[in-house]
């Protein structure tokens, strides 16, 4: 096959039905090599003759989807400026759409320290493989679902399906299983309205954990941001992984569930200096990555590296990225992993050049973004800060309900803060309620049922001697550490529970609930599991609690008939929307909003009234005048009782409407 010079566009590789063209951004290497491997890794290099700038490329006449190919780039070797190119190492396309499995800890992958490493690579490292955008969405469409009327479920593709009895066996664990009339059928039965899927694109295990036998479960270390993982497809062919997810996309679009994937633009798995070397170091490390003036990497991130995504290279690769599974893959939206990142200039600005370009690109302009506002860079924790369109996690929510219920820490002022979409954080520049997304617990921490049941994370089984995770954790055991305990002990902590879930769902904001909260599921005091691929953290079906599952779904019915939540607009004073009462049905003013006991009423719409009681103790609570029933989930469907008095028990809520 003969290389022509080809186009500077798109980013990537793309199949025109012709041929192939090829592109590869580097504003400091001096010759790019295509590299082609047939079926038993013979390699025959190509010269890409066609540059545009900073973007190398060439077209390869009669190439055909399935072909495997790789980079080598030459450039200089100077690492105190930042330069490590290495035309010994193999490297994978950063924009590539199936990379094959399988990547370890051989030498080959050290690019060198001081001195470029001699050895080949390619050996070693997993091909990537050109694929066909060829497939029929049977006119599928974004289903844009007003933040007002969001409800997020935030899962594991594997940790979610793999213990279902219900599905079969050969789908357990893949996208097949999330798109499975079983699932479906129950997330509609739920209620929820989004699934955020947390990150499948290729990723690798660090070393240290494949050393001491474990793997990276949660996939926050990426290889290839725009392919798909192999290991949750059902083939395991990481080119038909691409119609398998499309398939579940478009399965559950038509159930009327929109699809958020959690994203890494912020590190990758080359780590720090002494990691492999396999894509963006060999490409260009001084453009990719934010480097100190000796040349070693800026570690805001955790992680060894930091990406640079103020720079040209790495907006180009950010924005392919995202628009790649926007375009070719309808998912709604993403949730960026230490989003501040996004915004470093190296300082964060609302105006950074990533956040600009993805305000101007007109497939990123109507789909859902959410930030994780920080990162662990100076001045990386930016809460609020965030442009529209954002939306962002709000840790603030997630504490102060923690401290309301668990530690009786919070006063009744603050929670009415988060309770009304902590507007003192993002009330400005246009933001609406839906910018708060509220959430309990995630991925990251502890799970509900441990919140209630462990006063202290137990993270043995991590092999870093309890040290890694989150020691300020806002839980209360209830008296006993784990989960065995009295019945006495289990029914205030059931209390505590229905009382978290009341607020995270009856709040305003766009409500998050983590997978498995409403089964009760228990990850036995880990509180940072990103390396537990085993029962620990996959969902036990079978011991579902179905009580705590129809609780959960009765409150995100109700929260659909409140119009004050449900209405994309911060509430004002006298407008109806809200009013914030005492125990006696009074409203709370000067110091009852300061001080006093962590009991409340909220009345919303006018009509439907929560009763707040986070004492210790049983109080009487004098509802506002008029007649009064208690809703399910707190009642029956037919609820004959007239409530003037609400005897509300320890760390209870209820939730009331006028006749």
């Amino acid at each position: 096959m003969h290389l022509t010079p080809g186009q500077p566009t798109p980013a990537g590789v793309w199949f025109d039905g012709k041929g192939v063209n090829f592109t590869l951004f580097s504003a400091h290497a001096q010759q790019v090599e295509l590299c082609l491997f047939d079926a038993n890794n013979n390699e025959t290099r190509h010269l890409l003759t066609g540059r545009s700038g900073d973007v190398w490329h060439g077209y390869l006449a009669g190439a055909r989807p399935g072909l495997r190919y790789g980079y080598r780039v030459h450039g200089p070797w100077a690492p105190a400026k930042g330069h490590r190119f290495n035309p010994a190492k193999l490297l994978i396309d950063p924009n590539a759409h199936a990379v094959e499995e399988g990547i370890g800890d051989d030498p080959l992958l050290h690019g060198g320290f001081d001195t470029p490493d001699p050895r080949d690579s390619a050996c070693v490292v997993p091909k990537c493989i050109v694929v066909s955008d060829n497939y029929d969405w049977q006119g599928d469409a974004p289903l844009r679902t007003p933040w007002g009327e969001t409800v997020i479920y935030e899962a594991h593709v594997r940790g979610l399906t793999i213990r279902h009895p219900a599905i079969p066996q050969a789908l357990r664990g893949t996208w097949g299983a999330l798109g499975h009339p079983v699932m479906i059928d129950y997330f509609k039965r739920l209620g929820i309205s989004a699934l955020e899927l947390l990150p499948i694109s290729r990723y690798v295990s660090e070393p240290r954990l494949r050393q001491s036998g474990l793997t990276n479960y949660w996939g926050y270390n990426p290889l290839a941001f725009s392919a798909l993982e192999p290991r949750y497809s059902m083939s395991g062919d990481p080119c038909a992984a691409l119609d398998e997810f499309r398939d579940v996309v478009k399965a559950l679009h038509r159930a009327g569930i929109e699809v958020i994937l959690d994203i890494v633009l912020n590190h990758t798995a080359e780590l720090d200096l002494e990691g492999p070397t396999f894509s963006l170091r060999g490409i260009d490390n001084r453009s990719y990555y934010w480097l100190q003036d000796n040349g070693d990497y800026q570690n805001w991130t955790g992680c060894g590296n930091t990406l640079n995504l103020s720079s040209p290279a790495g907006v180009r690769l950010a924005v392919s990225c995202l628009r790649w599974w926007v375009d070719h893959c309808h998912v709604d939206g993403f949730r960026f992993d230490l989003a501040t990142v996004m915004g470093r200039t190296p300082a964060f600005r609302r105006d950074a050049p990533l956040f600009e370009a993805m305000r101007r690109d007109p497939s990123l302009a109507h789909i859902k973004l959410i930030a994780e506002p920080w990162d662990v860079g100076p001045g990386g924790y930016q809460s609020g800060n965030y442009p529209p369109p954002f939306a962002e996690w709000n840790d603030r929510f997630r504490d102060g309900l923690r401290r309301f219920w668990l530690q009786r820490t919070l006063s009744r002022g603050e929670l009415a803060s988060r309770f009304a979409a902590s507007s003192d954080l993002f009330a400005h520049d246009g933001r609406l309620p839906g910018a708060s997304i509220n959430f309990v617990t995630a991925h990251d921490g502890f799970t509900l049922h441990d919140c209630v049941s462990f006063n202290d994370k137990h993270n043995e089984a991590n092999g870093e001697e309890n040290r890694d995770g989150n020691n300020s954790n806002f839980s209360f055991n209830h008296g006993v550490e784990g989960p065995s305990a009295t019945l006495s002990v289990i029914e205030r902590r059931r209390a505590s529970v229905h009382a978290l879930l009341a607020t995270l769902l009856l709040s305003q904001g766009t409500p998050m609930l983590l997978a498995g909260d409403e089964h009760g599921h228990s990850q036995h005091g880990n509180n940072n599991a990103f390396c537990q691929d085993n029962e620990l953290t996959w969902l036990d079906w079978t011991q579902a609690n179905a009580g705590l599952t129809a609780f959960t779904a009765a409150l995100i019915r109700l929260r659909r008939q409140i119009p004050a939540l449900t209405a994309e607009r911060w509430w004002q004073e006298g407008d109806g929307s809200v009013q914030w009462l005492n125990a006696q049905g009074q409203p709370l003013a000067g110091n009852d909003w300061r001080r006093g006991a962590p009991v409340m009423q909220i009345l919303l719409s006018g009509r439907w009234l929560l009763a707040l009681n986070a004492t210790a103790e049983v109080v009487d609570i004098t509802l506002p005048e008029g007649e009064w029933r208690a809703v399910p989930p707190f009642a029956g469907e037919d609820n004959p009782v007239v409530t003037a008095v609400w005897h509300g028990p320890a760390r209870g809520v209820c939730a009331f409407h006028k006749s």
